[in-house]
């Protein structure tokens, strides 16, 4: 589908090809986002922990200010709590997902089940999908959209601000993520002549819908995306009103991806970790390297390399738990900071790229491994752990990491909130494979070859040790910790 405006932001910018995840999903990237280290082999879904580095308290403690315009509301949960108040200010614009934002206590049911498909519909108090339903009785303007209103609040700070010198602005918006729910406008260029209740949130798992009800769901995610393409283009156009070019940088990337059929699955966090979901989009622009703009980078990077490049542009040191890379360097020529990125979801396969190829390491067993989360903040998604969770924990002591804190070493049990949800018994693949990108870029067939796969366990082991990976990190998977 046609991007106008992205393709636009790439002439403006640096473009660099092969960027990956770190850890997944929403929360786990953010921690890796501002923290510059992995955090999926020692951590699920959780808080920021009081040993960790976050790129804008250190450039509120350097004397630059940082602020957030975001509708992303986890961050306003137990498991993001702590992310938000690292800013110095913060804009939170409502009416997401399952944002519990608008009060209904007796919504009017047999109108609305009529409106909805029946995987999109609930009744049941706290559910995502009820909540979205009664949070869409309140947004029918465009204005009245969530990313509408988050980029038009993150241009107003730019209005009341762009003239002051030393500030980092930060607009993050939910969307292209499901529901895949955009402006009338937007939809009538992807019209499938889909008759039946709205059909725009896919299940995650196996595809299993008929082919007239995936083509919907798709077109609504185009739509969305086509309301993306609009905002991005409004920043773009303000920066060419104001010729914010001169002397201030941009970076636009994202968190993850999402499968809409490919691989046969919808969604992430239930099947392997395909290119489509981790390999993403990163455009960088710095004013002080004109000749960097509509140029292109094929070295590895990573999420995990945005902290120490924004501190970097700031001037600022960075901390020595970052294990990320300044990407500013790329800017000037095209070469690799690193050797291999390693990625994945807590509890499910260890996974590491070279560019070339991907392995993908499962354990033999995901639902009965030995596993551990180590925290100082034991909350999930939408809850504290449960006291049969912390019953069996320890302490353990500092790592390399954790600036001398003990932390909690908890084991993962079944009877945890988040095992059959955001945890190991979540997953509907666990085969380890190996895949030649350059000969099989989607990904169809994995590769035998033992040469590769040892080396790619090479890399994995070093990767692993950077990352100060626990004992039992090894294990699980069956490979040797040196």
């Amino acid at each position: 589908m046609p991007t106008p405006n992205f393709a636009r932001l790439a002439e403006h910018t640096t473009t660099f090809e092969r960027h990956y995840v770190g850890s997944l999903p929403c929360m786990p990237a953010r921690r890796d986002l501002q923290t510059g280290r992995l955090s999926f082999l020692h951590r699920s879904w959780g808080p920021l922990e009081p040993f960790d580095n976050s790129y804008p308290e250190i450039l509120c403690r350097s004397g630059s200010y940082s602020h957030l315009v975001t509708d992303h509301f986890h961050y306003f949960e137990d498991g993001g709590a702590t992310y938000h108040t690292r800013y110095d200010s913060y804009d939170f614009i409502r009416g997401q997902e399952g944002d519990p934002w608008k009060a209904m206590v007796q919504p009017p049911w047999e109108r609305l089940r009529q409106m909805y498909h029946e995987r999109q519909f609930s009744e049941t108090a706290r559910d995502k999908f009820r909540r979205n339903i009664v949070n869409r009785e309140f947004i029918k303007d465009e204005s009245e959209f969530p990313s509408v209103r988050c980029f038009a609040t993150g241009l107003e700070f730019l209005e009341r601000n762009r003239t002051a010198d030393n500030w980092f602005l930060q607009i993050e918006t939910f969307d292209p993520h499901e529901p895949f729910t955009a402006p009338v406008r937007f939809r009538e260029a992807f019209t499938t002549g889909w008759n039946g209740p709205v059909r725009d949130w896919p299940r995650y798992g196996r595809v299993d819908e008929l082919p007239e009800e995936c083509e919907e769901l798709r077109a609504n995610y185009y739509a969305v995306v086509a309301l993306c393409d609009v905002l991005i283009g409004q920043l773009l156009d303000y920066f060419d009103q104001h010729d914010l070019w001169r002397d201030t940088a941009l970076v636009v990337t994202t968190d993850h991806g999402f499968l809409l059929g490919e691989h046969d699955f919808w969604a992430k966090n239930r099947m392997n970790m395909y290119e489509e979901i981790v390999h993403i989009p990163l455009f960088v622009y710095d004013p002080r390297r004109p000749g960097s703009v509509g140029a292109r980078r094929t070295g590895l990077t990573q999420t995990i390399d945005l902290a120490p490049t924004f501190l970097n542009l700031f001037g600022v040191p960075t901390p020595a738990e970052m294990q990320g890379h300044s990407l500013l360097p790329l800017l000037d020529a095209d070469r690799s900071l690193r050797h291999g990125a390693l990625f994945g979801y807590f509890g499910g396969a260890i996974n590491v790229t070279d560019g070339r190829y991907t392995y993908h390491r499962f354990p033999p067993d995901p639902r009965s491994q030995e596993l551990y989360q180590y925290t100082l903040m034991p909350t999930h998604i939408w809850e504290p752990f449960t006291p049969d969770e912390l019953a069996g924990a320890s302490l353990a002591q500092p790592m390399p990491f954790t600036k001398g804190a003990p932390v909690l070493k908890i084991p993962v049990i079944k009877r945890s909130p988040m095992f059959d949800n955001y945890g190991p018994g979540a997953l509907l693949e666990s085969e380890t494979r190996l895949y030649d990108l350059a000969d099989d870029p989607g990904q169809d067939t994995p590769v035998s070859s033992q040469e590769i796969e040892e080396a790619m366990i090479r890399l994995m082991q070093d990767l692993m040790r950077a990352n100060d990976a626990p004992p039992e990190a090894y294990d699980r998977i069956g490979i040797d910790a040196k």
